[in-house]
């Protein structure tokens, strides 16, 4: 099996990256890609870490910021999702058998592609579950990762026409009498732009359809019962104010104002807990900021290139002014 990348119409593959498959956490078969910095100062690398059901055709207009500022980006697709293997037999359920397989499967592609095929420094972006990741993995990266900037990191659940209490009870129950491989709501059929929770960019929400519409095999329905159980048992552990004083690499939380799927008030009570974390507000924006219109993501990424170094802040630096700015209500 040959580890392919696809180029959509408006979303062309940036550069000529290195693409493979690298053995994750029980020989897991993961698609990743690497892409070379593009200007002429290599500035380090960013590991890029997507959220669930995403893949790294979508990232390709971020990714190609990022190489023509000087650095080199890692990515790759999750267990269960993408061009990865999937880990049951019915390949549209996202399920994961652990969350800390993912964790692991992040540890086996920093010591296996990251360190030894990549340049020197190593940052960390997440998106909505890799920030989940992320946070969780935190306290073992200290030593390889410089500083990570996490959008709209999956620390709470928003959205559902079920409180996230009886979600987890459900979840809960399902998992412990056998049935973790059931999906507990049905993938919403909603594929137009009007009332989505992702994003208020048309053009780009337009994009991320085609996408979906050419290759559908990359892409999932619904999370099971069991992917649920074992992301809230995550989130309750790096919502713990131990886990987070554990964490000692410095991190950026960019967080829309106006997500449904990961509520602010759930960004913004974890960091008041979290000393090396640092919350940054984009008033409006929807769930997925890096696909948002022009007003929201610039001021994601002007935060995320102001936090790390090399990256050319702006002379006004957004993560000191972007966090007392007003939330919509």
């Amino acid at each position: 099996m040959e580890a392919t990348l696809y180029a959509t119409p408006g979303n062309p593959i940036p550069g000529n990256p290195l693409v493979g498959f690298f053995k994750g956490h029980r020989g897991a078969n993961l698609r990743y890609a690497v892409f070379k910095s593009t200007a002429g100062n290599t500035r380090g690398t960013i590991v890029l870490l997507h959220g669930r059901n995403e893949t790294i055709e979508k990232y390709f207009e971020t990714i190609r910021e990022m190489t023509e500022r000087g650095f080199w980006v890692a990515t790759y697709d999750f267990r269960g999702q993408g061009g990865s293997d999937r880990v049951i037999k019915d390949p549209r359920k996202g399920h994961v058998g652990r969350f800390e397989h993912y964790i692991k499967d992040l540890e086996i592609f920093l010591e296996q592609i990251v360190l030894p095929d990549t340049r020197l420094p190593f940052f960390l972006v997440a998106h909505s579950t890799g920030g989940l990741i992320a946070l969780k993995a935190a306290p073992r990266l200290a030593n390889r990762i410089e500083r990570m900037v996490l959008t709209a990191p999956f620390v709470g659940l928003g959205g559902q026409k079920t409180s996230p209490d009886n979600i987890r009870r459900l979840a809960t129950l399902a998992t412990f009498t056998g049935f973790g491989g059931i999906c507990l709501n049905k993938d919403d059929p909603r594929k137009t732009f009007d009332g989505n929770p992702l994003t208020t960019d048309p053009q780009r929400f337009a994009r991320n359809q085609r996408l979906v519409a050419d290759h559908t095999e990359l892409f999932l329905g619904a999370p099971t019962a069991r992917w649920l159980y074992e992301s809230q048992k995550a989130i309750a552990e790096v919502r713990n104010p131990r886990h987070l004083a554990s964490i000692t690499v410095p991190t950026v939380i960019v967080a829309p104002g106006n997500d449904p799927i990961v509520p602010y008030h759930y960004q913004e009570s974890m960091a008041q807990y979290f000393r090396a974390g640092q919350l940054v507000p984009v008033p409006g924006a929807r769930h997925e900021i890096l696909q948002e219109q022009d007003r929201y993501r610039t001021q994601a990424l002007a935060a995320l290139f102001a936090f790390i170094p090399g990256g050319e802040p702006e002379e006004t630096d957004p993560v000191n002014t972007l966090t007392d700015s007003r939330l919509d209500a």
